[in-house]
């Protein structure tokens, strides 16, 4: 992690936040960080309001963990709920695939890389503000030529049918990487040069079907029946290779890492959980939340657990036990002594 520009007057650090993030089982603000450490929650606030991490600190944190080349690059976004929030900066109404509807929160927009071994990390992310007018797949192609600049070297850009308009596609393809994206049903393909079919009509074999998509070019063409709903999907690749159903089936897989993701930093990382109305420190918080799932993951490569579900699960194994047991024999009265000494 970069150093700061000049010495921190916040007691508070990143590492100290990002422990707080990871193990606090409910309440992630700062008062409660005062509770549970030796300095006052003015200390963590002002850490907030002071830093100005960037998505470059991220990927340095990360790629220092994962082979560059050859791996799955990944685009997907997600709201952060903010329900009950009002007059807080970069909150607004953003469509959400859980709800099924425009909710009020904080749409964050994240590229994640899976590399050859199978290590997988956040690499770069936006969070979406509307006063920049700029929009969700601009934010993408944004990030995909930092990271490119950056060093990263993907063999594949995967993304939901969001993200597979024909400009995001033709950035891809000229940057001479393959992609796998999702597409609607109503999608223009072509077998046959003047004929233009919507995907949903063709008879597509299990290890796929070349066809020619509209505005953009050869691509190879799949579909995914799950819960008797069908997903269609076109490959490119720049190079005339072989490219299979198992080819297929573990890209798609790589993909679905981005959704784990997103939904460990909402239950394990608190990164829904803030209560700053201020643009810096929402962006500092957010970072920390996601830096915070970063070294998870380096813990989770280390071996030092399983996954990072069973990490947040045994922090109060022993604290919970004990508090049955006391109670299970009638020594109630005893329980604020005993739970004093474990936390101690």
């Amino acid at each position: 992690m970069r150093s700061t520009t000049r010495p921190t007057t916040a007691r508070c650090t990143l590492p100290q936040y990002m422990g707080f993030l990871i193990s606090e089982p409910k309440s992630a603000t700062c008062t409660r960080l005062a509770e549970v450490t030796r300095f006052s929650h003015d200390s963590a606030n002002r850490f907030l309001h002071r830093e100005n991490y960037q998505p470059k600190d991220l990927y340095d944190e990360s790629i220092a963990e994962l082979n560059p080349a050859g791996g799955t690059l990944s685009v997907d976004d997600s709201v952060l709920d903010k329900p009950y929030t009002y007059s807080a900066d970069l909150v607004g109404y953003f469509w959400s695939g859980k709800h099924h509807q425009a909710v009020k929160g904080i749409n964050l927009v994240t590229l994640y890389y899976t590399d050859t071994s199978g290590r997988h990390m956040p690499v770069n992310f936006r969070i979406c503000d509307k006063s920049e007018g700029k929009t969700k797949n601009d934010y993408f192609r944004e990030m995909l030529i930092e990271v490119l600049a950056w060093g990263l070297k993907p063999a594949f850009v995967t993304g939901d049918s969001w993200y597979s308009c024909t400009a995001n596609l033709k950035t891809i393809r000229n940057h001479q990487t393959g992609f796998m994206f999702a597409v609607e049903k109503n999608r223009i393909v072509s077998l046959v040069k003047g004929e233009w079919r919507q995907v949903q009509n063709l008879d597509i074999p299990d290890d796929g079907l070349n066809v020619w998509l509209k505005d953009f070019g050869k691509v190879r063409l799949f579909r995914t029946t799950l819960k008797d709903q069908c997903r269609h999907y076109v490959v490119y690749l720049p190079e005339e290779v072989p490219f299979e159903r198992d080819d297929f089936t573990l890209i798609h897989d790589q993909h679905w890492q981005i959704e784990q993701y997103h939904r460990a930093i909402k239950q394990v990382c608190h990164i829904e959980h803030f209560q700053v109305r201020k643009e810096r420190p929402i962006r500092n918080h957010i970072f920390a939340a996601i830096l915070a799932f970063v070294h998870l993951q380096k813990m989770q490569i280390a071996q030092a657990f399983t996954n990072i579900y069973q990490h947040q699960r045994a922090l109060f194994k022993e604290t919970v036990g004990t508090f049955v047991e006391a109670f299970a024999v009638g020594k109630e009265y005893l329980l604020p002594k005993i739970t004093g000494a474990i936390n101690a």
